[in-house]
């Protein structure tokens, strides 16, 4: 698999992350498994979780994972701080102290010392921005990460915190950030982009399957088996299932007929070479659905298949409403 330089850092990772995020919860450890070694097989090195994913259950997998399956030294191991659920509520703290302790709390369920990326996971009103980036250059100092960023910034949050990072010295660069990125969800262009292009850092675009609809599975309803199925997946899938993203998906549909390929890997080779894009980070319920988003790395679009897309998905402007 093709490696990519994340942003204007010296970290290279896969152009394909895995994502883990339903590990430990809808994902088991034998399924897991079976993934992490089908994608570093494929050359793939980027792995992605957070704390907060299936409360802490995905780091401890992935951990396990790492120190019985695979080396350490084998993946870029990205997590992230910030969300997470106390006494069962969604609990968002931005705070110095909270990132720092979420920090050792992810790292003793990974099993290791330090992760190669570590990601703020949203922006909050309720911490000062200074304290929150303060969390990062502190991380970095006492390495426990190499690398630093931020996840579901809008433009203005990413280019203040860019700008911040860049200005005064003992301060660590920003090198990514995450955000929702996909054909049914492009409002990242309009300012997400720019700003990362212009401050130096890598877009990692998380669901860029629009959630799952992408891959056609939904267009003859709701699969029993889907995450829109599911009660912790629901309202995440349900608000993409509306008259524009059906036209999105058969445009997809029949540019993969056209193709030969199926709809999981043209709309993935979609996202994966747009500017600014370092890799989409692909999450799975099984390895056999992860072998399927493997096969989009011989894919290469066609330049008018492109642009056909690129109209009939064109840039709506839709804000991001939730991270994940």
């Amino acid at each position: 698999m093709e490696q990519r330089r994340l942003g204007g850092s010296g970290l290279h990772v896969s152009r394909l992350g895995l994502g883990t995020m339903t590990w430990g919860r809808d994902t088991d450890e034998h399924d897991a498994r079976e993934q992490i070694v089908a994608f570093v097989e494929a050359g793939g090195t980027l792995v992605d979780t957070a704390g907060g994913y299936s409360d802490g259950e995905s780091e401890r997998v992935l951990g396990g994972l790492l120190a019985d399956v695979v080396g350490r030294n084998e993946v870029v191991l990205v997590t992230k701080a910030g969300i997470s659920r106390r006494s069962g509520e969604r609990v968002v703290d931005t705070s110095r102290g909270s990132l720092l302790d979420e920090l050792d709390g992810s790292l003793e369920r990974l099993g290791t010392d330090h992760v190669d990326l570590w990601l703020v996971q949203t922006w909050s009103d309720d911490a000062p921005l200074e304290e929150t980036l303060a969390a990062l250059d502190h991380a970095v100092a006492t390495g426990r990460t190499r690398y630093v960023g931020v996840s579901n910034y809008a433009g203005w949050q990413t280019a203040w915190a860019a700008s911040w990072q860049r200005a005064g010295p003992g301060r660590v660069p920003l090198a990514a950030t995450e955000v929702e990125y996909s054909l049914v969800q492009r409002g990242i262009e309009d300012e997400v982009v720019p700003a990362a292009d212009a401050l130096g850092l890598g877009i990692l675009a998380w669901s860029p399957l629009g959630r799952g609809l992408l891959t056609g599975k939904y267009r003859q309803g709701v699969p029993a088996d889907s995450r829109a199925a599911s009660p912790h997946f629901e309202a995440f899938v349900s608000r993409y299932l509306d008259a524009r993203s059906r036209r999105i998906v058969d445009a997809v549909v029949t540019a993969a007929d056209g193709l030969g390929a199926t709809p999981l890997e043209v709309a993935l080779a979609w996202v994966r070479d747009r500017p600014g894009v370092t890799a989409p980070i692909v999450g799975a319920r099984t390895a056999a659905q992860l072998r399927g988003a493997l096969a989009a790395e011989d894919l290469e679009l066609p330049s008018e298949i492109r642009t056909a897309l690129d109209d009939v998905s064109d840039r709506s402007g839709i804000a991001q409403e939730r991270v994940r």
